[in-house]
């Protein structure tokens, strides 16, 4: 039954997690090594808000793509500072990374935060000759709440936010257990009663309903030990979005709601080189 009970359980992953806490101490700790010691420029400021901060880590080579990466935590929770050790494997494959940080809910609302994603790649995108990545190779990726970004991204119309924006700004992406339809999303009290989501925020901030801007490709994935909601987002889309843009499922077999996101900075992984593999079409 698709009750408020039903939805807190379904998208309540970190309880589903019983070492969640563990893999997030994990990932701050191998973050904070991989933000000492990487290349790049740390903290760039790209909107008025002290939160609107980006890390762009190099790669050291001339006309290289760019993957920009969007952290998850429904949201409202984590920071890019989480998330530092997802470039460093792809940097060694001649990538460069940006890590892209954002005001939280219910600070702001999700529309404003939308708004200051779209705000970041715009920055990147003015700025890219400056900063030594290939304007025409930006690509997007996201786990959970950034898989919903990533979606959101794919679909913007670039020309309506500024008339010299090219529409295909945006080469393709990867979105990683994505929330791609909020209506299930209003009706968990564990969530929304920080997002506070109304019907009309819904119908504005579902990909689901949402055309895709231009013929790219979106790769998609969800751990095979995720809740079924997770897997029904990503089949939602898949189903909406066919025939108007290319998209590739990568299993994750072994796989929780957290684990997922490693895999995609695992050299090891389908998904990590499936990304790879679509950066370098």
């Amino acid at each position: 039954m698709t009750t408020p009970e039903f939805f807190d359980r379904e998208y309540n992953a970190r309880a589903a997690i019983p070492n969640a806490q563990e893999i997030f101490a994990d990932w701050r700790a191998r973050a904070e090594q991989a933000k000492a010691e990487l290349p790049g420029l740390k903290d760039l400021s790209y909107g008025p808000s002290p939160e609107e901060t980006l890390d762009l880590f190099w790669c050291l080579k001339p006309d290289r793509p760019l993957f920009f990466f969007i952290h998850g935590g429904y949201w409202r929770s984590l920071h890019k500072n989480d998330f530092s050790w997802v470039a460093e494997p792809y940097l060694k494959q001649g990538i460069n990374v940006a890590i892209v940080n954002y005001d939280l809910v219910p600070r702001i609302n999700l529309s404003t935060l939308v708004s200051q994603v779209y705000s970041s790649i715009q920055w990147l995108y003015d700025n890219a000759e400056a900063l030594d990545f290939d304007r025409e190779k930006i690509f997007v990726g996201g786990h959970s709440a950034g898989g919903h970004l990533t979606a959101m991204m794919m679909c913007t119309q670039w020309p309506k936010l500024r008339r010299d924006l090219p529409v295909n700004l945006v080469k393709g992406g990867v979105a990683v257990s994505g929330l791609f339809d909020l209506d299930p999303i209003s009706k968990s009290p564990f969530l929304n009663n920080d997002l506070k989501l109304s019907l009309e925020d819904v119908r504005k901030l579902s990909p689901i309903i949402m055309p895709p801007s231009h013929p790219a490709h979106l790769l998609l994935s969800v751990g095979a030990l995720e809740s079924s909601e997770f897997h029904r987002q990503s089949d939602m889309l898949e189903n909406a979005w066919q025939g108007t843009m290319a998209m590739s499922r990568i299993p994750a077999p072994e796989r929780n709601h957290l684990t997922i996101c490693n895999a995609l900075a695992d050299p090891s992984h389908a998904l990590f080189k499936a990304n790879v593999a679509l950066m370098e079409r």
